[in-house]
């Protein structure tokens, strides 16, 4: 990685404006550091809403609990990232690691009674939304009991995870 950013120096490393106010920008595209910034700001609040405006049209995500499932889809991601923001509490983004297109988000979070980490790599589009989401999460028991509250969620869609599993 050859850059590392804290949370709140967004503005040093893009001149784009804020997303509010692009559209009277000449770049015309949104920025990389905004569609990260969003991303991190919606998934500490649960906003699904604008979580999913930070993410590409041909957006997906590697599943931490098995490398072969990637689920793709506006309307499956909004409901697997639902489920997955809606099982955890506290998330806390607080460093990140810039490398061209890809970032890297170093965050915390809990799951019941349990510390749950994330280093998630965002990759990022030609318009710096966010293509592709990687979570690695640890440790090993934290992610077990968030794998078991987090199963039932996403097995009310069946469809899901068997596009999830097409996908692959």
């Amino acid at each position: 990685m050859n850059g590392v950013r804290p949370p709140d120096a967004s503005s040093r490393l893009h001149d784009c404006a804020p997303l509010a106010t692009r559209q009277s920008r000449v770049c015309g595209r949104i920025c990389a550091v905004d569609a990260v910034t969003r991303y991190r700001a919606a998934s500490e609040q649960n906003d699904i809403t604008a979580l999913m405006e930070a993410l590409s049209e041909d957006a997906e995500v590697v599943s931490p609990l098995s490398g072969r499932m990637v689920f793709r889809g506006r309307d499956d991601l909004r409901v697997l990232l639902g489920a997955v923001y809606g099982t955890v509490t506290g998330l806390r983004w607080s460093r990140e690691l810039v490398d061209g297109d890809a970032r890297v988000v170093i965050g915390e979070c809990r799951v019941g009674p349990l510390k749950l980490g994330d280093a998630m790599i965002l990759e990022l589009s030609a318009d710096g939304r966010v293509r592709r989401i990687r979570p690695h999460l640890r440790p090993w028991l934290a992610l077990t009991l968030f794998a078991l509250k987090l199963g039932p969620k996403v097995a009310r869609h069946p469809g899901i995870l068997v596009r999830a599993l097409r996908n692959a």
